[in-house]
C-alpha cells in the first residue's frame, strides 16, 4: 500500500487535474472514449478537428493517468484508463448546470405560476 501524499502534493495534483479538464477538446475525447476504445482516425472524425490537435490533447490526457494507448497493428487505440474522471465530469456538469438555472432565476425572477 502506497503512503497517502502530503496535503500540498494532494492539492497540486487536483489543481493539475482541473487545468487539464478546463479544455473542451479534452472533454469531448474523454466523452468518445466513455463507449470504448478508438484510435486518432476515429477522434478526429469525430471531433471534427486535425489530427495533430487531437494527438496534442491524447497526449496530455496519457500524461496525467486519464488515457491509455495500446498498439494493435498500424493502430494505436485510445481508452480510458481512470474512470473516475467520469464521476469528476457528471459532478462538475451538474453543478454548473445549477448554478447557471440559479443565475437565470435570480435574473428573471423564475417562479412557478
Amino acid at each position: 500500500m502506497r503512503p497517502a501524499l502530503p496535503l500540498p502534493e494532494r492539492i497540486e495534483l487536483a489543481a493539475s487535474w482541473f487545468r487539464l479538464l478546463a479544455d473542451p477538446t479534452r472533454l469531448r475525447i474523454l466523452h468518445l472514449l466513455e463507449s470504448g476504445r478508438r484510435t486518432v482516425g476515429e477522434i478526429v472524425a469525430a471531433l471534427r478537428t486535425s489530427q495533430p490537435n487531437a494527438s496534442k490533447h491524447l497526449l496530455a490526457l496519457r500524461q496525467a493517468g486519464l488515457v491509455r494507448s495500446q498498439r494493435a497493428g498500424n493502430f494505436i487505440y485510445y481508452s480510458i484508463a481512470d474512470p473516475v474522471v467520469f464521476r469528476l465530469c457528471q459532478l462538475a456538469c451538474h453543478g454548473a448546470l445549477g448554478a447557471v438555472r440559479g443565475r437565470l432565476g435570480a435574473r428573471f425572477s423564475l417562479r412557478p405560476h
